[in-house]
């Protein structure tokens, strides 16, 4: 390599540095570039959580599902619940409340899209790899060639093979990039236990204790004695005896005759 050639290669060098130190100040105001943002469909999920709660400690809350599964919560100072249109934090929870958590869960889809534009003149061209353009404020940037990148060439669409020293060329990149933007709102309302039952009274029964007049005495009245008898009353005599004994023996008399006439 002769000195003119070693020359030659000093001032390309020269020159490759001096790109990269200035473009970072000037290339940008030479490369435009778009965004736009394409929204698809968006589809809307919600779920409704039911439960009781059954004990409350600080910012510990434990409840009971509506399928009977036990979960314990750490709920933070600033979520609230919407009791009666108050909002209580879980300081102000009771064991015995129904509360409910709903879940709104909103899915939008898009599309970013990014379409960069460079015009330039090449200066030099390393197909398929890159391209080192002098752009418009006279200054040169190398760029990477992405593959199947097309270029304009006084209207006419070239690859990279087809680009030579001197021409001015336009080339864009466009750059699609799918996102799924979730969207979640979570509403949480209550309602108070209802009140215990009131202790049964006692409903005290009046009673009058004002004794009862007595009643009005009753004369006494005397029994009279009879005068002892002196004599023993007379109730009986011997003649109904004698009566039944001079039966008896009529009878007797009259059945011997009747059984000797019975045996004679």
């Amino acid at each position: 390599m002769n000195s003119q050639q070693v020359r030659r290669v000093s001032n390309w060098l020269l020159a490759a540095g001096v790109i990269c130190l200035i473009y970072p100040a000037q290339m940008r105001a030479q490369v435009q570039s778009s965004t736009s943002v394409e929204h698809g469909t968006a589809t809307t999920q919600t779920k409704v959580e039911r439960g009781e709660a059954i004990y409350v400690s600080g910012n510990n809350l434990v409840v009971r599902m509506e399928n009977g599964e036990i979960r314990h919560f750490t709920v933070p100072d600033n979520v609230t619940v919407t009791v009666d249109g108050k909002e209580l934090t879980v300081h102000d929870l009771k064991p015995g409340m129904k509360l409910q958590r709903t879940i709104t869960t909103t899915t939008t889809p898009k599309t970013i899209t990014t379409v960069k534009t460079v015009t330039g003149t090449v200066w030099n061209v390393t197909p398929p790899l890159s391209v080192i353009l002098t752009l418009e404020d006279g200054t040169n940037k190398q760029f990477k060639i992405p593959s199947g990148q097309k270029f304009m060439v006084d209207g006419r669409e070239t690859d990279a093979f087809g680009l030579k020293k001197g021409m001015k060329i336009s080339a864009s990149s466009v750059t699609e990039v799918p996102e799924t933007v979730i969207a979640q709102q979570i509403k949480r309302t209550g309602i108070m236990p209802p009140p215990p039952p009131a202790p049964q009274v006692d409903i005290a029964i009046l009673v009058d204790e004002t004794p009862a007049p007595a009643p009005p005495p009753q004369p006494t009245r005397v029994a009279q004695a009879e005068p002892t008898p002196t004599q023993l009353p007379k109730t009986g005599s011997n003649t109904p005896l004698v009566g039944l004994l001079a039966a008896l023996s009529l009878a007797g008399s009259l059945g011997a005759g009747l059984l000797r006439r019975l045996f004679a």
